[in-house]
């Protein structure tokens, strides 16, 4: 596989991603980046965890005019958990890079702090489609500047319930754009998606690794004032365990602040 330094990418973004460990591209990332940096419409296929996020993100903050104090992303998440996720990745891909404001939008907060954030235009926004068309129809969201929208997750925003939210965002963005579309799988309505927001797109696939080991899965029931001792003793086990590197990734929500976590 093809080596980013192969890509004209900015010296600021080789060393972000040399700085990560990445050497080489991942299929999606080298079917698709060299459309999207040369400003082409794309539609990818690819499973998560296939490198998407730094296709696009990498994408983004190559066209961006870091002089111009305007929203020039928009990248659409079906979650909030998702939209902090590929907010933070792109962070850390703009690590070596000055100056670049980035604004995570999602619903369950108060609208009031997001405005105030938006006050100072950020170049990109990460944000849910609801939480978006929110701060679009009260003018506290100026996508007047858009250069590039970035569907991520399409087909499971279309799950949700996010069609009509969607196109009410589209409706209220330049018509002279960039849009990437990423999806899981290509229903009919991720096609007729495509064919209303973009222009010629590529297309890209990329089949789902056969040779993926298989995840054991386990539920434990634990009382709600249970749950960080339980989780504690499951990841001392795991300490334990023979294999050389055991690790894990917890998500929780909110934050534990049992004092039993403290002592994991």
């Amino acid at each position: 596989m093809a080596a980013f330094s192969t890509l004209n990418l900015a010296p600021a973004l080789l060393k972000s991603v040399a700085a990560q460990g990445f050497g080489t591209m991942t299929p999606v990332q080298a079917q698709s980046l060299p459309p999207i940096l040369a400003g082409h419409d794309v539609i990818a296929q690819a499973a998560t965890g296939s490198g998407k996020t730094a296709a696009f993100g990498l994408g983004v903050l190559q066209a961006l005019t870091i002089e111009t104090a305007a929203v020039q992303t928009l990248v659409l998440c079906p979650t909030r958990e998702l939209a902090d996720q590929v907010g933070q990745a792109i962070r850390v891909l703009a690590t070596h890079v000055p100056n670049i404001k980035l604004l995570t939008l999602g619903g369950g907060v108060p609208m009031r702090p997001q405005r105030a954030s938006l006050a100072h235009a950020p170049h990109i926004v990460v944000g849910t489609p609801g939480r978006v068309l929110a701060h679009l129809k009260r003018a506290s969201l100026d996508c007047s500047q858009l250069r590039t929208l970035v569907l991520d997750e399409a087909d499971r925003m279309l799950d949700m319930g996010f069609g009509e939210d969607i196109d009410a965002i589209v409706w209220r963005l330049p018509s002279e754009r960039q849009t990437l579309l990423f999806s899981a799988t290509w229903p009919d309505a991720i096609r007729g998606v495509s064919r209303r927001l973009q222009r010629e797109p590529v297309e890209v696939t990329v089949a789902a690794a056969q040779d993926r080991p298989a995840i054991a899965q386990s539920f434990y029931k634990a009382g709600a004032n249970d749950k960080s001792e339980v989780l504690c003793a499951l990841l001392s086990q795991g300490a334990t365990a023979p294999d050389d590197d055991p690790r894990a990734l917890v998500f929780c929500t909110p934050a534990p602040r049992s004092p039993a976590w403290r002592n994991c």
